[in-house]
């Protein structure tokens, strides 16, 4: 959910169009995170031509083993993680999933146009599947109906997701085809973001940083010393070969040093591996240097909201107010085409 190849192709119409954004609760936040999504939903809310809404999904949360309590202390977290990676509640809407109880009651209608065979096909429910054997519920299979119900209340235009999110998006824009045609209803086909950081390596070298993957990724309250850790336990290789390395904890580094240093960095690095070869010690120092340098305000301007916790509830507390006021609208507009209202 990251911005410049999403924001050349911005609307040019004075009308805002609405965003809708979210991260799970299931801990403190990376720099997946940060370069997936914060990024770009901070440059976004700067954007006069979008109405931005950035929600905590809790509720998305309990559709896998979690734990009750850890729930209710990161779900709070990510709300300052938000704001001390410089989000502006004044410019954008934000708000926790579960303080807008509007979302699972459309999910709810929204579900009697979506199939049962067409939510097992997807991709990421037999993932989930072969992940939780044993917690396969009806909320698991109703996960994309409730994504898409948490996009067409606010009658989002534009969603910043990964790639991995696509076929859930996809759901979205057909639920939204079958209810305008079904019951006369007025929903956009949401749109993806396409964005240079929404694919951040994992540390392990395979896939990318996640929060379910224990030792892939780097939070952003990280102390230099644990980044440099973390780093240090990224696999390389020898340091030299005919060509970069494409796979691996080598190629993992490369990528990193190429958001975190730039361009002309990794072109250097590549340079030397295919000369007289790198030396991943210092890469692995240097790059430690360079992340936290980009995550140091972030971690100042946290430890001063924990320092207030009054201002953050009138945060969470507005948030879901403003968000309530569009969610009930729509919802009204739903029930009244399909009888109810």
């Amino acid at each position: 959910m990251n911005t410049s190849s999403a924001l050349s192709a911005a609307p040019s119409s004075a009308v805002p169009h609405r965003v809708l954004s979210g991260i799970r609760a299931t801990g403190r936040l990376h720099l997946g995170n940060y370069l997936g999504a914060l990024k770009g939903m901070i440059e976004l809310e700067r954007r006069p031509e979008y109405q931005t809404f950035y929600m905590v999904a809790d509720v998305h949360t309990v559709t896998t083993p979690y734990d009750v309590e850890e729930l209710r202390h990161n779900r709070r977290e990510i709300i300052i993680d938000y704001l001390a990676a410089g989000l502006d509640p004044e410019q954008s809407t934000l708000f926790i999933q579960s303080m807008v109880p509007e979302h699972l009651e459309l999910a709810f209608y929204l579900a009697s146009v979506s199939s049962v065979a067409r939510m097992q096909h997807l991709p990421t429910f037999k993932d989930k599947v072969k992940q939780h054997p044993q917690h396969v519920t009806l909320a698991l299979l109703n996960y994309p109906v409730l994504m898409a119900a948490d996009i067409l209340i606010y009658k989002a235009t534009q969603v910043p997701v990964g790639i991995d999110q696509q076929p859930h998006l996809e759901v979205a824009r057909e639920i939204a085809r079958k209810m305008n045609q079904q019951y006369g209803t007025d929903f956009p086909e949401p749109q993806r973001f396409v964005t240079p950081g929404e694919y951040v390596p994992s540390l392990k070298g395979e896939g990318k940083m996640s929060k379910s993957v224990e030792g892939s990724y780097i939070n952003l309250t990280d102390t230099l010393a644990e980044i440099e850790e973390k780093l240090k336990r990224v696999p390389s290789d020898s340091g030299r070969g005919e060509r970069p390395p494409e796979t691996g904890g080598a190629a993992t580094l490369l990528k990193l040093v190429e958001l975190f240093q730039g361009q002309e960095a990794r072109q250097a690095y590549e340079a030397a591996y295919t000369g007289e070869g790198i030396r991943y010690a210092q890469l692995k120092s240097d790059l430690a240097e360079a992340v936290y340098q980009q995550v140091r305000p972030i971690q100042q301007r946290r430890a001063q909201l924990e320092a207030a916790p009054a201002s953050v509830d009138q945060v969470i507390e507005a948030g879901a107010a403003k968000a309530r006021q569009v969610a009930s609208q729509t919802l009204e507009e739903v029930k009244y085409k399909l009888g109810l209202g």
